[in-house]
């Protein structure tokens, strides 16, 4: 049956913290085809948004790419509020030619296919291939494999993505192949990539996982919904929210444009604290800056621009970030003159 013109084709790219979504993201940007509009939605576990502004301004995005992100890991509640307004509105704005869906590492991909299944969504989206990404070797590890929006993940998965293979030792993607069957999981597609280098062709194909009926808001409501209060920036030049959920806590850091960090201080800052997860982009005396660290890996890498500077960690529930904290209040200076 062909599909009625006019269909958005849609993609949820999900996996667990640290696993290189927006890598990966960012490597199909750099490889859609040429003039066609992409627009993609992004969601954080944390108050503080760092993807928007990592994939808004890496080299090589073009004007025919749109970034929406929603803060506070709010895309995957039950409610599903906070996704329809920004949706909407991205929909409203881009009219794009593909959507790309980022939950947060530690949201529940079933809730956002569920707001997509709304009467109002299955006129305008084709709901396609749900990628996940996976790190094969945490498969040995009880506290990715016990975890159950890690389960989800790979239940929804129309392709599973073994990401970042060139880390891996012998019998790693192997072990994961054993677990997939376990789990009954072994039919769907298994690929693997080295730094999240996805084919556009991964996101060709129906999703499989059923469309539970949700409520969607109307365009204007989300309109009108999407009209927030900013926060001022008090004299201290800085923000901070916190977050907890799952056995995981996050702290995020806004610091006001008039703010500027040492980059090699920071860098050896961020390079010397151990945490689960660090996104950040900074304004520094070398120019714009965006982090993102793992388990495993450090990453800097220039941005265009950046309003302001922002940073997030996520930690396990009961570590402490307040030397991190410390650090980078330390680093925080206000440019004379701005």
């Amino acid at each position: 049956m062909t599909e009625p013109i006019g269909l958005t084709p849609t993609n949820i790219i999900t996996g667990f913290l640290g696993v290189g979504k927006t890598t990966a993201i960012l490597h199909l940007l750099k490889h859609k085809p040429v003039g066609e509009r992409w627009a993609v939605l992004v969601n954080e576990f944390g108050e503080v948004g760092i993807d928007g502004a990592l994939l808004e301004g890496a080299d090589g995005n073009d004007e025919a790419v749109f970034i929406k992100e929603v803060p506070g890991g709010c895309m995957c509640c039950a409610a599903g509020l906070p996704m329809q307004v920004a949706l909407n509105v991205l929909l409203k704005q881009a009219r794009p030619q593909r959507l790309l869906i980022e939950p947060t590492g530690l949201g529940h991909p079933k809730e956002v296919l569920q707001v997509l299944g709304a009467a109002h969504y299955q006129q305008i989206l084709d709901v396609q291939h749900t990628v996940t990404l996976v790190d094969a070797r945490k498969i040995a590890e009880p506290k990715y494999t016990s975890h159950s929006i890690f389960v989800q993940q790979l239940e929804v998965a129309d392709v599973i993505v073994a990401n970042k293979i060139d880390q891996y030792q012998k019998g790693d993607l192997s072990t994961l192949a054993a677990y997939l069957d376990e789990q009954g999981w072994g039919n769907k597609p298994l690929l693997s990539v080295a730094m999240g280098q996805l084919a556009p062709d991964f996101l060709e194909g129906k999703a499989s996982h059923s469309l539970e009926q949700g409520i969607a808001l109307s365009a204007m409501q989300a309109v009108n919904l999407s009209a927030m209060t900013q926060q001022v920036f008090p004299a201290c030049g800085y923000l901070s929210y916190e977050r907890k959920e799952g056995g995981f806590s996050t702290k995020g850091w806004r610091f006001s444009e008039e703010i500027a960090f040492n980059r090699q201080a920071l860098y050896q800052l961020i390079a010397a604290t151990p945490m689960q997860r660090i996104k950040g982009v900074f304004i520094t005396d070398k120019g714009v800056r965006g982090y993102n660290v793992t388990e495993d890996a450090l990453s800097e890498i220039p941005l265009h621009e950046a309003v302001e500077s922002r940073v997030e960690i996520i930690v396990l529930a009961g570590e402490s970030d307040e030397e991190f904290e410390k650090g980078l209040l330390a680093l925080a200076v206000k440019v004379e003159g701005v």
